[in-house]
């Protein structure tokens, strides 16, 4: 099946704390750190695709899309819950409900550390 996304990117004013919070959130679900390129963007890439991340090219502040998520694939519930937990404790907030199954989904929701609103999704079924 052809991948949807090529690629996903989001603004940080703090390249280096979402680096580190992305390398533990996208770790707990088995990629590799990010690399910064000599910009200063961070790009995480995988066989489905590329997550960035980067200060905004047109100078002005990053800011969180009201009403985005940005969704991330894992494969079980102690993943989910492992990415969950890598991002509270590297300043991430919860936000949502707690990680739980919604249906046929178990979900785990945080926000970044810029304030952009992100999802680990396990299929039960």
């Amino acid at each position: 099946e052809f991948p949807m996304f090529s690629h996903i990117v989001i603004g940080t004013n703090d390249i280096n704390a979402a680096k580190a919070f992305y390398d533990a959130i996208l770790g707990a679900l088995g990629v590799a750190p990010g690399h910064i390129d000599p910009k200063g963007r961070c790009f995480y890439r995988t066989d489905s695709g590329v997550f960035a991340l980067t200060p905004p090219i047109d100078g002005n502040p990053a800011s969180h899309g009201n009403g985005s998520t940005i969704g991330f694939n894992a494969e079980s519930t102690a993943a989910t819950d492992a990415w969950h937990a890598a991002g509270l404790a590297n300043g991430g907030a919860a936000c949502e409900d707690p990680p739980g199954p919604r249906g046929d989904l178990y979900l785990a929701y945080l926000r970044d550390p810029s304030g952009n609103k992100i999802c680990a999704l396990h299929r039960l079924t």
